[in-house]
């Protein structure tokens, strides 16, 4: 036997049905919105901006923590920046100093000695001339010159020599007139040795006259002790032939002509004036 439903139960029992169905429906989207659409992310602030309302941790909330950021983000880009020390060469202390280079009038005064080796004719060594009528002797130079920049000096020198005349003399005075060089190299210390030579010519007589004169050429050695820019020491040693025309002396002995050879010596004092500067 089937049931059937009264009569209106039907209609009833469908409107109770769409109205279960439309409570428990999902609420329409928005307007502006797309159903199933996702929510866009906010968009991040740009790096070094600080967001509103943001307090960082270590500063509690305080105002002046943003002056504290930018200080330190500027050293840190300072020492991002910053070169290293540059590498400084290392001093020598033992460098020489560059030469002056100037010009000097240089002019002075010398103690000199001639010592005699061999007096050649004008003494000879038997008969009635064996007394020596030019012996060793000692007395003073002055000279002046030029000094160069470099390593050259040029100058002359008057000397004047009382020499060992065996009493044949009361006075026997032996005068040289020279020209003379000095080469002198740098060797960066105060004292520095020195060549020498030159030429010139000599007299010799009683008392200052002369009896006979020659010439004469020299070689030597020297050191110079630079006291001062201004002032100089120094001492040399000269090997001298000169060469004597041969005279009649006071006791009317006639000397031949002769070579004679002398080792001579100075003590020397010379000062120097600047001239000028290259």
């Amino acid at each position: 036997m089937r049931l059937r439903p009264p009569p209106g139960a039907l209609p009833v029992a469908i409107i109770a049905a769409g109205a279960l169905l439309s409570s428990t429906a999902a609420a329409a989207p928005p307007e502006g919105k797309v159903e199933g659409a996702l929510p866009r992310a906010a968009p991040a602030p740009p790096a070094g901006a600080r967001t509103a309302g943001a307090v960082d941790q270590g500063t509690g909330g305080d105002p002046a923590a943003p002056e504290a950021d930018d200080a330190i983000e500027a050293q840190e880009d300072g020492a991002a920046t910053a070169q290293p020390p540059p590498v400084r060469p290392r001093v020598q202390l033992a460098t020489r100093p560059p030469p002056l280079h100037v010009e000097y009038a240089q002019y002075g005064v010398a103690l000199a000695a001639e010592i005699s080796l061999d007096a050649g004719a004008a003494c000879p060594r038997s008969g009635p001339l064996y007394s020596c009528i030019l012996g060793s002797g000692g007395g003073l130079a002055i000279r002046s010159g030029y000094r160069s920049p470099g390593p050259w000096y040029f100058g002359g020198a008057y000397q004047f020599t009382k020499m060992d005349s065996s009493n044949l003399y009361r006075l026997g005075i032996f005068q040289q007139l020279r020209a003379e060089m000095r080469y002198m190299p740098d060797i960066g210390y105060r004292a520095a040795p020195y060549f020498s030579a030159g030429i010139g010519g000599v007299v010799y007589g009683n008392e200052w006259g002369v009896e006979t004169g020659g010439a004469l050429i020299f070689g030597g050695v020297g050191v110079e002790l630079e006291v001062s820019r201004r002032a100089v020491l120094g001492v040399s040693c000269v090997y001298r032939p000169v060469l004597l025309a041969g005279w009649q002396d006071t006791a009317n002995y006639e000397r031949a002509t002769a070579i004679a050879q002398f080792v001579g010596f100075e003590l020397l004092l010379e000062v120097r004036t600047e001239l000028g500067r290259r």
